[in-house]
């Protein structure tokens, strides 16, 4: 039993135009499932493929109330790739973001509806990632996170020390999940969480139980009578287990 990641799930004022805001970030495409939800995917893609973790945007009332640690590392292979996609980004509508980062060779934006992500230098360990470098998640501790992560999912931990921890699809391909160490209370939180789900023939519920003996907790974020289900890790990060497909 395992599941895998499948998408980062945004929650937005206007899920269409944030939607095709990061099909032209990643030069992917958009579908949708239904209304008020837009789904952004490569083009061409069999979705699930751990070869890429997919943004689904879906439009919510509030969105402001909504508060998660998560957010995008976009790669780059060059600096002059990394230049021109800086300047791609600023001219579809994100705006540069400081969120007390300093002098650092990373670029940190937000997007239209103001979630914070990051253009990353060029960086070996992100040259096959495709256009998503890691999904990150910010937390306390990485150890603890790691341990709860790696038995969560059937993804590889490959690296974890008392800063950071870094998880990858044990096919070895698409992006990574790291689980960054941040200290003091939060300075930025975005509207980004993460959507599991498990393998075909697998049985959701015992997945959900599964996940509550390793610590996961029911989190209730107002989603009523849905198919999937919503819980939070040991820090309290949000996250949805989707039906078996």
């Amino acid at each position: 039993m395992a599941l895998r990641l499948v998408q980062v799930n945004f929650k937005a004022r206007d899920d269409s135009a944030l939607g095709r805001f990061w099909a032209e970030a990643l030069g992917w495409g958009v579908s949708s499932e239904g209304p008020g939800v837009t789904n952004v995917e490569p083009i061409g893609f069999a979705w699930p493929d751990p070869a890429a973790v997919c943004v689904d945007v879906v439009t919510v009332p509030d969105p402001e109330t909504v508060r998660y640690r998560a957010h995008l590392d976009l790669a780059t292979t060059s600096a002059a790739h990394h230049a021109e996609l800086v300047a791609h980004l600023l001219a579809l509508g994100a705006t540069p973001a400081d969120v007390g980062q300093g002098d650092v060779q990373w670029t940190v934006l937000a997007d239209p509806e103001g979630n914070v992500f990051c253009v990353l230098e060029p960086r070996e360990i992100y040259h096959d990632t495709g256009p998503i470098a890691t999904v990150v998640v910010n937390c306390a501790d990485p150890r603890a996170m790691a341990r709860f992560w790696s038995e969560a999912t059937d993804w590889t931990l490959h690296e974890v020390n008392d800063d950071h921890a870094r998880l990858r699809s044990a096919k070895g391909v698409g992006p990574y999940l790291e689980l960054l160490r941040t200290s003091g209370p939060e300075t930025v939180w975005n509207r980004v969480h993460l959507d599991l789900m498990p393998y075909p023939g697998d049985d959701q519920g015992a997945e959900v139980a599964r996940l509550r003996a390793l610590g996961a907790t029911d989190a209730d974020v107002g989603q009523g009578e849905v198919p999937w289900v919503c819980l939070a890790d040991p820090e309290g990060n949000e996250f949805c287990v989707l039906t078996p497909g």
